[in-house]
């Protein structure tokens, strides 16, 4: 009997860690509330499940995520009064020393709401077992149900393994919730210091898109009227990732536009502005910048770059680089200083302006990754060379498929496109 029970702890100590380490794994509150629903549902005996997410301290996020449930069932169950729900009642705070709900013949309870009998009864699901993710140490995050198709309920070895799995997995899920709640608060102050709109100038048609890593990055654009019809047009980059960067990327953004409006039809004027603030106030830091003055009515562009990529023109008859001096990054030398560029857009040509992100998460070399971009431009469907969204949209995805536009990267990426009309 002894060496029995022996065996049988041994056993469940490896399911447990098993079942821990996938658990581990895991790197986004999706992927962990998903891999927890399954764990779970070993464990108890239960085919189908579904967690709600929602803090208590309502800061979010809110979610519910359902294992063999499809988004209409979830929508049927959420139809069923809160208070008459296992994870409702769980939420809203079980009585004292009560740690779990079971419900082991749903159908026979003649307490049970109409309306959650007429959704079992739809759903066909007789049972569930329903705990809390709460711990101390976290405090309260949401309810875990367990549902089965027969009535049924797990007996005290499972519901033992199913409480010190949930409570490892709650502390698990409090880690990956800070993290959450970090990158959106970082992406959410990026976006926020980055044009709410881009301006309606005549002669142009502008669009712009902007991914950022988890971290948060320092890439940035802008579009800023400018007297006489004028329109400035810049883009950059800020060494360094995290909340320093945004900060220093807000900045120098702010800057810019000031020397824009001061200055602006000297673009060499402005970045030389713009590098002796960085050096003054960010020594430790150095950053990429491209600066365009443009004159829509006239279709001329005079631009400056420090140290950043250069500009593309897409357009019927051609799709080519625009020929920029060699120059430093900003911050780089002890005065930076570069020749401007004239460029004369024809009728219906597309200027793209981007960051270098956009080429390292290709992860090809510099030469393979321009070469890549170039074709995707060239490669830009005539129906719709019109629209400089689409035309952004067409170039992202083809430069980098199979959803690494949208994908969590190291790497920010913005696209400016202006189209001459």
């Amino acid at each position: 009997m002894l060496q029995d029970r022996l065996a049988g702890w041994v056993s469940d100590l490896t399911t447990l860690h098993e079942l821990t380490e996938r658990l581990t794994r895991t790197a986004s509150l999706d992927e962990a509330l998903q891999e927890l629903l399954r764990a779970g549902s070993a464990l108890v005996g239960a085919r189908r499940g579904l967690v709600v997410l929602e803090p208590a301290d309502g800061q979010g996020p809110d979610t519910t995520i359902g294992l063999g449930l499809a988004h209409a069932d979830l929508g049927h169950i959420e139809t069923v009064p809160r208070s008459a729900t296992s994870y409702g009642r769980i939420l809203d705070g079980l009585p004292e020393g009560e740690t779990e709900i079971a419900s082991p013949d749903l159908l026979s309870d003649d307490g049970l709401d109409p309306r959650h009998r007429e959704v079992a009864a739809r759903l066909g699901y007789a049972a569930s077992y329903a705990v809390p993710l709460a711990t101390d140490a976290a405090g309260r995050l949401g309810a875990a149900v367990w549902l089965y198709d027969e009535p049924a309920e797990p007996v005290e070895h499972q519901r033992h393994l199913v409480g010190l799995y949930t409570r490892y997995a709650t502390e698990h899920l409090a880690r990956l919730l800070e993290l959450e709640r970090a990158r959106t608060t970082l992406a959410t102050v990026a976006e926020e210091l980055l044009p709410s709109r881009l301006p309606r100038v005549a002669g142009v048609q502008l669009a712009a898109r902007h991914r950022t890593g988890p971290r948060g990055g320092g890439d940035w654009y802008d579009a800023l009227p400018l007297p006489e019809g004028a329109l400035g047009l810049a883009v950059g980059s800020v060494t360094g990732s995290g909340p320093s960067a945004v900060a220093a990327m807000g900045r120098l953004r702010a800057s810019l536009r000031a020397y824009a409006v001061m200055e602006g039809e000297d673009p060499v004027a402005v970045l030389s502005d713009l590098e002796l603030l960085l050096r003054l106030t960010e020594p430790a830091r150095s950053a990429t910048a491209l600066f365009a003055y443009c004159e829509p009515h006239q279709r001329k562009i005079v631009l400056a770059g420090a140290g950043h990529t250069p500009p593309l023109i897409v357009g019927e008859r051609r799709t080519a680089f625009v020929e920029t001096s060699l120059s430093a990054p900003l911050g780089m030398l002890a005065c930076w200083e570069a020749p401007s560029v004239d460029l004369s857009p024809a009728p219906g040509e597309t200027v793209l302006f981007y960051t270098d992100g956009l080429l390292h998460r290709t992860g090809d070399a510099m030469d393979r990754a321009f070469a890549r971009l170039h074709s995707a431009a060239a490669g830009v469907p005539r129906s719709i060379r019109h629209d400089p969204g689409a035309i952004v949209d067409h170039v992202l995805r083809t430069v980098l498929p199979d959803g690494l536009d949208a994908a969590d990267s190291r790497e920010d990426v913005v696209m400016l496109a202006a189209r001459f009309e």
